[in-house]
């Protein structure tokens, strides 16, 4: 059994020596993004901690302040060809893409999705080239996205086109230490057991274990998760821990991965738990066999890790939320989270 505490001392014995620089955008302009990163950047401790570029709109980045309470430190650049990060005020470079006219507020739009698509694709080329080391971002909204024309399920589809990444990709959910990962995601649950095999567990595993090796731990200990009711009771009632997550766990540990199981579902949550932990990630078959026990155990604090990309790419795991938007509610925990993985993974990467 692994401590909490072993592992931040771990993680913190081994800080990235260098600095990094995150690329910044606020999200969907219509929900609370441009408050949270307002919010984070106004805290002196954050920013002496790494360099930033914002891309963003002037008006969505000083209404975030206004709607805050608070301030940051800026420096405007005129052009993203040299990025000077010499000190560590935040650059800012004015940009709203193909977006026109006003946003409307707290509620899903053409102009909101085109601006954080585009915003974000300015943000991702510039971590993919290398000028910036991690891309950060303000909580999306799906309906805004695919108005404006995104035709995939979610933004981790569109990430691997745009960076014409072919190989095994996965969204993480990380809640302080405990990362979650899944085999299949945004599909019917009618759909799942069709989905699973031994090949797609596996890469599940070891995509995990490769993130979090890049966050800093060197040795990570990942749970894997049955599918079935009781781990379906020796076959009564399912086969698939019998005949696929087994005997893929078996070749993640050929492979020299610290993993473990299958467990079933309504237990394995209960190992990770207090002050001792008997995992530090994870495995599940599906969305909310993993979402439901994250979300449980802390909403505000979870982020959402673009898990198998090239490039780190990190968000709070909640939405926009409309319903509070601009009334100075928001609440900093999981985007500050976000900003500590980002640091790390862009460091690691360095």
């Amino acid at each position: 059994m692994a401590h909490s505490s072993a592992v931040q001392r771990e993680l913190s014995e081994n800080p990235p020596a260098y600095k990094s620089r995150i690329a910044m955008v606020l999200g969907d302009p219509a929900g609370i993004g441009p408050e949270l990163i307002a919010r984070l950047l106004a805290e002196p401790d954050v920013r002496s901690r790494a360099h930033f570029l914002l891309i963003a709109d002037e008006a969505q980045m000083c209404l975030g302040m206004d709607i805050a309470g608070c301030t940051f430190p800026y420096r405007t650049i005129d052009s993203l060809e040299a990025l000077d990060f010499s000190d560590d005020t935040p650059l800012f470079y004015q940009y709203r893409g193909t977006a026109r006219g006003e946003f409307p507020r707290g509620k899903p739009s053409v102009m909101g999705g085109r601006y954080s698509l585009d915003t974000l694709e300015t943000g991702l080329r510039l971590t993919q080239q290398g000028h910036t080391d991690a891309l950060l971002f303000g909580p999306l909204n799906k309906t805004s996205l695919h108005m404006a024309g995104m035709p995939h399920n979610d933004e981790l589809h569109w990430f691997a086109e745009l960076l014409d990444f072919h190989g095994p990709f996965c969204e993480f959910n990380v809640l302080d230490n405990l990362w979650t990962s899944r085999v299949t995601s945004h599909v019917a649950l009618a759909e799942v057991p069709g989905l699973l095999n031994q090949t797609r567990v596996v890469e599940a595993i070891e995509l995990i274990d490769t993130a979090l090796k890049r966050n800093g731990l060197a040795r990570p200990r990942i749970g894997v998760c049955g599918l079935n009711p009781h781990n379906g009771d020796n076959g009564s009632f399912g086969r698939e821990e019998l005949d696929i997550i087994g005997p893929a766990v078996k070749v993640a540990q050929e492979r020299g991965i610290d993993a473990d199981g299958p467990y079933p579902a309504d237990t394995i949550f209960l190992k990770v738990q207090g002050d001792t932990r008997a995992f530090d990630a994870v495995v599940t078959m599906y969305h909310d066999q993993g979402q439901i026990a994250i979300k449980l155990m802390g909403f505000s604090r979870g982020v959402t890790v673009q898990g198998g990309l090239p490039i780190p790419i990190t968000t709070p795991a909640h939405g926009t939320a409309f319903d509070i938007a601009g009334q100075g509610k928001a609440n900093v925990g999981a985007i500050r989270q976000a900003f500590e993985i980002a640091c790390r993974m862009g460091g690691n990467r360095r």
